[in-house]
């Protein structure tokens, strides 16, 4: 048996969830959705002071890549991390 081969797809969609969040703003609004379980769109630009653009282009990406959800009120979008889990490997990440 080979724990490689047999996870192969599991060990694929967790490497591309990582790869998602690989990036120093995706990091920054992973901390902000661990903090504040529910944004919208202009509060994290806000927040992080960056363009609007900037920030739906990487919640897209982050979203696609099961890191973040999205629901509609109105005309808002509001984010949050898809499972608290996400959070908890940020946190690895800066224990070292």
């Amino acid at each position: 048996m080979n724990l490689f081969l047999d996870n192969f797809e599991l060990l694929e969609e967790k490497s591309e969830l990582l790869k998602t969040m690989g990036h120093p703003l995706r990091l920054s609004i992973v901390e902000l959705l661990s903090n504040n379980p529910k944004m919208s769109v202009t509060e994290i630009y806000t927040e992080l002071e960056i363009e609007q653009a900037v920030a739906s282009h990487h919640l897209r990406i982050m979203k696609n890549g099961g890191v973040v959800i999205s629901e509609k009120d109105g005309k808002n979008s509001f984010y949050s991390l898809t499972h608290d889990n996400i959070k908890i490997i940020y946190e690895s990440i800066f224990s070292f």
